[in-house]
């Protein structure tokens, strides 16, 4: 493996607005990152299955639908029923900062709200995110 972060950056759900996601996964691998982008309407299932055959370090999701206390909880369950919870789980979006300390308690380990800069996220990333190797 090349010691490099692997990140999974997904928009779960139906919210087909992926212009975010996509600066962000452009942000990450111009720093130095894999990501693997899984395009819109993505189940938490197939994220998890994307993340374990990618051997991803992180998954980043971008949720804009106002669903994200039920999409981070299922990705979350699902990665622990997976035995991967090793996994780094992050995303951004419009997320209240009231549901923020609800994410952290389910194992989100950090959310970017709207304004937060791709240096802020990489350097996130970099300093949170350990590769495997």
């Amino acid at each position: 493996m090349s010691g490099r972060i692997r990140v999974v950056v997904a928009k779960p759900g139906l919210d087909g607005h992926d212009r975010g996601a996509k600066v962000v996964a452009r942000a990450l691998r111009d720093a130095g990152m894999e990501v693997v982008y899984t395009g819109l309407h993505q189940t938490p299932e197939q994220i998890v299955a994307t993340a374990l055959q990618e051997d991803a370090d992180a998954i980043g999701l971008s949720v804009l639908s106002g669903a994200h206390m039920t999409l981070f909880a299922r990705l979350v369950e699902l990665l622990a029923e997976h035995d991967a919870s090793d996994i780094v789980v992050f995303g951004g979006g419009i997320i209240p900062d009231a549901d923020l300390p609800e994410l952290e308690r389910l194992g989100v380990a950090k959310i970017f709200t709207p304004g937060a800069s791709t240096q802020a996220i990489v350097d996130w990333v970099n300093g949170n995110v350990p590769a495997r190797v």
